[in-house]
């Protein structure tokens, strides 16, 4: 078993070494498309965390001072009733709890400001969803009229941004994703074509041990293996360059103008590491899938 193995990676390290060109560039490749792939998800994220205070088609969101007491938040809900159905279709009351997960996602850019809300100074908040027939301006006069009411601190309407970032999410995030998987096919090419070079290299050596008896997947072994190698090095490369730049993009947004809205598109590091294990599992999975069909397509020359 141990001779086996010591064989596999000993073919392996000299198939590397005779086709380095190939090889480079299917790592290189790969861990751009990889890279790409990975900056998308975190992409997608962050205009995922830009959206959220919208969610569930909210346009109107009434921010509550941390100092209301019940009775004005009850006046604020009265306010809010009567202007049902007519005009508001549903509306729910987001509480401390709930305003501190939202700011979690949505000041995931900007530290400082979130460590300083807690419990007791982050306004709560009422996200109100207006009927179908319900226009910009008719909102605009609601928010007018809801600012007289005791213990609102600001009234905030979607208005044009809703728009503007769901067509920007869905341009960058088709077009970056189409990049990707053109290159990351291009890498399954690359791989698939470096071990076809290395077969054909070694056909007299394949002959001679097909001849004395060797197996066709102690053959395969251990050009899969290099495949599956290639895959891992070029993923472990795309998963440097995705935190280099998830880094880099996290300090810069700091210097950012206040309530410039860019601190939303932080991405926590907790989600970077998710999209991190699935780009290894990604890179793995195109080497392997690469250099099998190559191994197996060539196998006899």
């Amino acid at each position: 078993m141990i001779s086996r193995l010591a064989y596999t990676f000993r073919e392996t390290w000299a198939s590397f070494r005779r086709n380095m060109t190939l090889t480079v560039a299917a790592i290189i490749t790969s861990a751009v498309s990889l890279l790409i792939f990975g900056l998308t998800l975190l992409m997608q994220r962050g205009f995922d965390n830009l959206l959220v205070k919208w969610e569930g088609g909210v346009e109107m969101i009434v921010f509550v001072g941390s100092n209301a007491n019940d009775e004005q938040r009850a006046e604020i809900t009265n306010a809010l009733d009567a202007q049902k159905p007519n005009l508001i279709e549903s509306y729910r009351y987001c509480d401390v709890e709930c305003s501190l997960d939202e700011a979690d996602r949505v000041l995931a850019g900007d530290p400082g400001v979130l460590e300083l809300l807690t419990a007791e100074n982050v306004p709560t908040q009422f996200k109100v969803v207006p009927t179908d027939a319900t226009d910009v301006d008719t909102l605009r006069l609601l928010r007018e009229s809801l600012r007289e009411a005791p213990g609102v601190q600001n009234i905030a309407l979607a208005v044009e941004e809703l728009d503007t970032i769901a067509k920007l999410k869905g341009f960058v995030g088709l077009y970056t994703l189409i990049l990707s998987i053109v290159l990351l096919i291009a890498a399954v090419l690359l791989i698939w074509n470096t071990i076809r070079t290395a077969m054909f290299a070694r056909r007299r050596e394949i002959e001679v041990m097909k001849l004395v008896g060797a197996t066709d997947w102690f053959i395969r072994v251990p050009f899969m293996l290099e495949g599956l190698i290639h895959g891992l090095l070029g993923s472990l490369g795309a998963c440097a360059g995705l935190w280099l730049v998830n880094n880099r993009w996290t300090a810069g947004v700091q210097d950012f103008p206040d309530n410039s809205g860019f601190e939303a598109m932080v991405v926590p590091g907790s989600f970077t590491g998710v999209v991190m294990l699935g780009l290894l599992g990604i890179g793995m999975l195109a080497g392997a899938i690469g250099s099998g069909i190559a191994a197996s397509r060539f196998l006899d020359v």
